[in-house]
């Protein structure tokens, strides 16, 4: 019988800390030791769920590389869909408002729509450690959010895409009053044969507007006729779906384009058709961004308090990683009418008794 003596007490690893060596973390993980330094390094090729499950074993052990851990990078990280919107530039605008007052510095980053958040994208972030993410209708998988929590990097989320986990902050708009105000106003005109232009069905917001403009028509009775086109929020897409109702058998005397992009578009495919607006059809956009008071007619819109959205979530971040958990981490921003030249009453009907509407001269 040979004798058998309990193992000896590893020694501190003074890099390492508390015994813990490379080598226990990449067993417990199972992968190898060299997955566990490029995790610890930061670079890419590693998929987000091994890359989630080595930082919570390193958290765990208390694991620390040589020295202090790098420092938080002065700026905050934007992800926009595409940048060459006029929504992103008051997106953008607003998150810069905020970084100016903290001294802080913006990088912006473009993933393109409806793709999601890859590993080089988080290899990237974990590199350039920014002080916190702005994420526009973007949803983390939830190693990533895992993996960012593990660093003490905060994010919160713009106009999610979907209905966001329970522990994602986010900040949005009443998009449901939004598209109920857009439909009131076109039924308080005296507008019964009403088009809409939708944006993409698989994001909420959208289908939220929608549903309110909806609600507001059903409400004013069978007489009223809603005929729909889908579209994507894009210029081209308001000018593609704005032909196709403009063809349609029955026209429309007003259309809800979705969103002032959309409202572009169809300005477009009215006048190539020499459909006068509003004398022929009455235009009502979504978001009120800039270009929405100098376009001719001035277009009348249901303002989204775009830039005041991501000053919010800016906001927010920096609120989040000062621990101030007491605050709210879930904000809806009003939305409102405003009436310009785009909107009248179509020429075969007198308007309705008038609404509480927000009027602009503008």
């Amino acid at each position: 019988m040979s004798d058998t003596f309990p193992d000896a007490p590893r020694p501190p690893d003074p890099e390492h800390g508390s015994g813990t060596t490379l080598g226990l973390i990449a067993r417990e993980a199972n992968v190898s030791i060299g997955t566990v330094s490029k995790v610890l390094n930061g670079r890419k090729g590693i998929s987000p769920a091994t890359r989630a499950r080595v930082e919570e074993l390193m958290e765990l052990h208390g694991y620390s590389r040589r020295g202090a851990e790098r420092p938080h990078g002065a700026l905050i990280e934007i992800v926009l869909e595409v940048v060459d919107t006029g929504f992103s530039v008051d997106l953008l605008r607003g998150v810069s408002a905020v970084a100016r007052e903290h001294a802080l510095s913006v990088i912006v980053t473009e993933h393109g729509r409806d793709t999601a958040l890859d590993g080089d994208w988080m290899a990237g972030v974990m590199q350039r450690r920014p002080m916190g993410l702005v994420l526009v209708f973007s949803d983390l998988a939830p190693a990533q959010k895992r993996q960012l929590r593990s660093r003490g990097i905060p994010f919160v989320v713009v106009d999610p895409a979907g209905s966001p986990a329970a522990d994602v902050p986010a900040v949005g708009s009443t998009n449901w009053e939004g598209g109920h105000a857009a439909g009131e106003h076109l039924l308080g005109l005296g507008h019964v044969r009403i088009g809409a232009i939708s944006g993409p069905s698989h994001r909420l917001y959208s289908r939220a507007r929608m549903s309110g403009f909806r609600s507001a028509l059903e409400a004013a009775g069978p007489e009223v006729t809603l005929v729909e086109a889908e579209g994507d929020f894009g210029r081209v897409a308001g000018y593609r779906a704005g032909g196709e109702l403009l063809d349609g058998d029955a026209r429309p005397t007003a259309i809800f384009a979705g969103n002032d992009e959309q409202a572009l578009g169809l300005y477009e495919a009215a006048r190539e058709r020499g459909i006068r607006i509003p004398d022929d059809l009455s235009v009502l956009g979504y978001d009120d961004l800039p270009f929405a008071r100098i376009v001719s007619p001035a277009l009348s819109t249901v303002r989204q308090p775009v830039r005041e959205m991501a000053e919010a979530a800016a906001r927010m971040v920096l609120r989040i990683r000062e621990g101030r958990s007491e605050e709210p981490t879930r904000l809806d921003l009003a939305t409102a009418l405003v009436v310009r030249g785009s909107t009248a009453a179509p020429q075969s009907a007198a308007p309705a008794p008038s609404t509480d509407a927000v009027s602009s001269p503008e």
